[in-house]
């Protein structure tokens, strides 16, 4: 079978073991007008962006993420939406600081982003300890063998997430917008026995994408290979403060700690601590 062939089977595979994502329309936005649908393998999206003015920009306000009724009636707790609310602010802010200069909400900005989760799917957290027993065996069956065993999530009851999400001007007028929504899948997205389990890690991906759409004002879904991690992230991943000091209020990255408490399966509020004190 060629390598085409392969990608396409891997693709389809994936997208048939993903969880549904509903792009919403909630209100959150000051305008809808001139969106765009551009859906990636996983994630749903619309976009637009005036490009010139994005990259004019040199410093940024970010707004922490508000809870829209609808995703605030999921059933997660108010602790697990403020973590997910706040792994998109960390994510986001980390991310912007590469091109520019972030400032405190409320100071004089070039750009002010705004971020609304308007719809969580909640994930099913005995369906999630099962993927994650069985990921355990996995592992020890290759270990007992010596040959690789494949590990995949069970397609039951995986959790996703809605965001919208804006940059405004000086005046108010809004030059970037994307309406995003993407659902956890078997293959990428790791299982953790949390209600909230897989919008926190999803939260990032949003982050990701929404910060591309802004450092270049190009379409997100249309991006290339991701870029190489900084020197900075990666001192942020072991432990270091954020380089911005406006981002320090969204508390550190959780780094090599969230990554091996993702692979054994531990709650996000385990390995993230959230917000920094105030």
């Amino acid at each position: 079978m060629s390598v085409r062939c392969l990608t396409v089977l891997l693709m389809a595979t994936t997208l048939a073991s993903c969880a549904s994502a509903t792009l919403t329309e909630s209100g959150q936005l000051s305008s809808y007008a001139g969106l765009q649908t551009s859906n990636g393998v996983l994630t749903r999206a619309k976009v637009r962006a005036e490009k010139d003015a994005v990259l004019a920009a040199r410093a940024v306000s970010l707004t922490p993420a508000v809870v829209a009724a609808e995703a605030a009636a999921s059933g997660l707790s108010p602790k697990e939406l403020r973590l997910v609310g706040n792994a998109i602010d960390r994510a986001l802010c980390r991310d912007l600081s590469r091109r520019f200069v972030m400032v405190d909400s409320g100071q004089p900005a070039d750009l002010v982003l705004t971020v609304a989760i308007t719809r969580i799917e909640k994930t099913d957290t005995t369906a999630a300890g099962a993927s994650v027993v069985t990921g355990i065996g996995s592992k020890v069956a290759g270990a007992v063998t010596g040959a690789p065993v494949p590990s995949m999530r069970i397609p039951i009851g995986l959790g996703g997430l809605s965001v919208e999400a804006e940059a405004r001007d000086r005046t108010g007028h809004q030059v970037a917008a994307l309406i995003w929504a993407r659902g956890a899948d078997m293959f990428t997205t790791k299982a953790r026995v949390a209600s909230d389990g897989d919008a926190h890690q999803l939260a990032a991906e949003f982050a990701a994408d929404f910060a591309k759409l802004i450092v270049t004002g190009d379409d997100p879904m249309a991006a290339s290979a991701p870029s190489v991690p900084s020197t900075e992230r990666i001192g942020e991943y072991f432990g270091a403060e954020a380089k911005s000091a406006a981002c320090r209020r969204f508390g550190k990255d959780p780094g090599l700690g969230d990554t091996l408490g993702g692979a054994i399966g531990l709650p996000p509020e385990w390995t993230d601590k959230g917000p920094a004190d105030p």
